[in-house]
């Protein structure tokens, strides 16, 4: 994991659309950056439409959001119109990001080791320092923990 205090990473990936976004594109503003494990699952569901609920509160505070998985630019356009999700999905099939940010770790399910992405959020500052890191978040709380954060109640 990444920790506070240090310079996030830049990294170039696809959007949705196809349009190339990098992170150092939003420098002046707060950027919320959240790395889930797969489009369309029932907990990476729960999260980013938590995510949508609160996109408003996000945008009035200048706060770009920004979602990245391993899955493809398709993928997530199917992800974002099922759901109507409003803010940035970025993909990551070479694991640029999510190896750069120290999200692809070993896991394990019924017994069973395997390679993937922890679900973790960075909130990173105007500047591009990572400001809070929030590992093995929970995807139901994720986006209201993070409020509570930048309003001084966590």
């Amino acid at each position: 994991m990444l920790e506070a205090g240090t310079k996030a990473p830049d990294f170039t990936l696809m959007d949705k659309d196809g349009n190339t976004i990098r992170l150092s594109d939003f420098l002046g503003k707060k950027v919320v950056l959240y790395f889930y494990p797969k489009d369309n699952t029932p907990g990476c569901t729960r999260q980013a439409c938590a995510f949508a609920a609160s996109y408003e509160q996000f945008k009035t505070q200048n706060i770009v959001v920004i979602g990245i998985s391993k899955d493809s630019a398709a993928s997530h356009l199917k992800f974002a119109q099922k759901y109507d999700l409003p803010f940035i999905l970025l993909s990551d099939p070479e694991l640029q990001a999510i190896q750069a940010y120290d999200v692809w770790q070993e896991k394990k399910l019924y017994g069973k080791v395997s390679m993937g992405v922890v679900r973790t959020t960075y909130i990173i500052d105007e500047q591009g320092i990572i400001e809070k890191v929030m590992p093995k978040v929970k995807p139901d709380t994720n986006a209201a923990d993070i409020l509570a954060y930048l309003a001084g109640e966590k």
